[in-house]
């Protein structure tokens, strides 16, 4: 059976993926900052079409089940703009949802994941969920045996928010060790974060992909190390399992609000990789690895 990627206008081939954006959001509504919320159509489609316009042929967003992804408009956004679209199910971390929604769902996550990658009206193509910061607390270790539960029935890659870029190799313990899912179906995100090159190469040899995402945002201290860390990779032989990401969550940091983004992922930092580490590497974090990670064998249970 050929791999396909699961797009929010259906399954695509590997072939059709193009330049990625690996990690980004159209639409979603973080509490901790209310008045940010990425929820106007109209700029969406303003930022995906600078995007398309710089020859971006695919973003995934990660934005999880219940913080308001607006799957209802992704489709029309994609045949609007032809850029494919892969959608998130999934959790964030349980300080993103009230009390009582957590309740309503927490003993059926495995099911109402596996439901929005197989059955919805509207697809999704991975499963997001989220670490907390030097350890895996409750909510992650339950969400986490939820995902890894929707994977095996599906096949589907699981997203991994890491709060601090910290606990990467907690993640893979948990994920790959404890449930056995394979580690080429785990993309661990926000590795910039928290730049340690030992925790990179070692994940890296585990077999995940390691996403680097965040530029878009541009008030992490640690973007400057950017580049450093996609290039100790790159020495240590682990180009193909790199991937890059905007992670624009907020509407300030959209370059219609004079934030740098979702084009700036590549008019900023692909001339940058290209010009320090190669055509070849730009070509595999931008294009081939994205095909990777997320084209899969789709089950459906």
């Amino acid at each position: 059976m050929t791999p396909t990627v699961r797009t929010v206008l259906g399954d695509i081939s590997p072939d059709e993926v193009g330049v990625s954006d690996a990690h980004d959001h159209l639409f979603i509504s973080l509490p901790s900052l209310p008045g940010e919320e990425l929820d106007d159509v109209v700029a969406a489609r303003v930022e995906i079409d600078a995007f398309a316009a710089l020859g971006g042929r695919t973003v995934v967003q990660w934005t999880p089940w219940g913080m308001r992804r607006r799957l209802e408009q992704l489709p029309t956004l994609s045949k609007q703009s032809g850029v494919h679209i892969v959608a998130a199910t999934g959790m964030h971390r349980a300080q993103h949802y009230s009390a009582s929604t957590l309740e309503r769902h927490y003993d059926t996550l495995a099911d109402l994941f596996v439901h929005e990658l197989t059955s919805a009206p509207i697809r999704a193509g991975m499963i997001k969920v989220a670490g907390s910061f030097h350890h895996l607390d409750r909510h992650a270790l339950h969400v986490m045996a939820a995902a890894a539960e929707a994977h095996r029935a599906t096949d589907a890659p699981i997203g991994v928010h890491l709060e601090g870029g910290t606990a990467a190799l907690d993640v893979l313990n948990l994920l790959c060790g404890t449930h056995g899912v394979p580690a080429e179906r785990v993309i661990l995100g926000h590795l910039h974060r928290f730049p340690d090159m030992r925790v990179h190469r070692r994940a890296a040899e585990a077999g995940a992909f390691l996403a680097f995402d965040g530029p878009s945002r541009a008030h992490h201290n640690t973007d400057w190390r950017l580049l450093d860390g996609i290039a100790a990779l790159v020495d240590a032989g682990h180009t193909h399992q790199i991937l890059l990401g905007g992670d624009t969550v907020t509407a300030s940091a959209r370059s219609t609000a004079d934030g740098p983004g979702m084009p700036f992922l590549l008019g900023g930092l692909r001339p940058r990789i290209e010009h320090e580490l190669g055509t070849d590497v730009a070509t595999a974090i931008f294009t081939a690895n994205p095909a990777r990670a997320f084209a899969v064998h789709w089950r459906q249970p």
